[in-house]
């Protein structure tokens, strides 16, 4: 099953690129707009300096969620051998795989309604990071990232459900920078070549078999989520 997390967390990322640009691109384009004259010396390096700096933070803030989410539930399960729970999470995340599925196939976008979920943690969260506009140098967009990376996001509450049934730290970190490092194309690709990129992965032959690939990854994890209650 954490291989396949592993796989499809990536798989995720990376073909919810308009999903991704919906809900960061914004953000991205407008650290480019607001570049330090130093940066613009060589516009497209510093762009790319900027832009890898601000989703280092992000894609690392992804990372620490999957490991506190994974170490917590392997701490629960150690101390109170929760198994049935951990069985019921590996269903849940099974289910989100499938879910998450059908929304990059484009089939139902019912995903998106969990970011509701995230809304009031970045009501604390938000005011910190409109703070850091403007952008003036590569520390202040990594600790932007880092920020932004709390950013409400149905993608990335789904994946993180896999990092909890994954019932380790380690592998929970893995799982979400694996999210991450999927999702990096699209972002970066919003200050370079956006248009390139968002044609080749939103194309329907593409997001469909990348979505059924998904469901799969989703049916076999409750597979073996059955298998262990029997």
């Amino acid at each position: 099953m954490i291989d396949f997390s592993i796989t499809g967390a990536f798989l995720v990322g990376l073909m919810g690129a308009g999903h991704c640009i919906g809900m960061c691109g914004g953000l991205v384009g407008a650290f480019s707009q607001q570049l330090p004259k130093k940066a613009s010396d060589n516009i497209l390096l510093g762009q790319l300096q900027f832009i890898l700096s601000y989703n280092l933070g992000r894609i690392l803030s992804y990372t620490l969620a999957g490991a506190l989410v994974g170490g917590s539930a392997s701490l629960l399960s150690t101390l109170f051998s929760l198994d049935a729970y951990l069985v019921g999470m590996r269903v849940l995340a099974g289910v989100m795989m499938i879910v998450t599925g059908l929304y990059i196939a484009q089939i139902w976008s019912g995903v998106v309604q969990i970011e509701r979920l995230g809304k009031l943690l970045w009501r604390l969260i938000g005011p910190i990071a409109n703070k850091l506009l403007p952008i003036t140098d590569l520390k202040q967009a990594f600790a932007a990232g880092l920020l932004w990376g709390w950013l409400p996001c149905g993608l990335v509450y789904s994946t993180l459900t896999w990092a909890v049934a994954a019932n380790s730290a380690e592998q929970g970190a893995m799982i979400m920078a694996a999210f991450g490092l999927g999702t990096l194309p699209a972002l970066v690709s919003v200050g370079v070549a956006t248009r390139y990129f968002a044609q080749l992965v939103q194309a329907r032959k593409v997001r469909l078999i990348s979505g059924l690939i998904l469901v799969s990854f989703g049916i076999h994890t409750l597979y073996i989520a059955f298998s262990q209650l029997g």
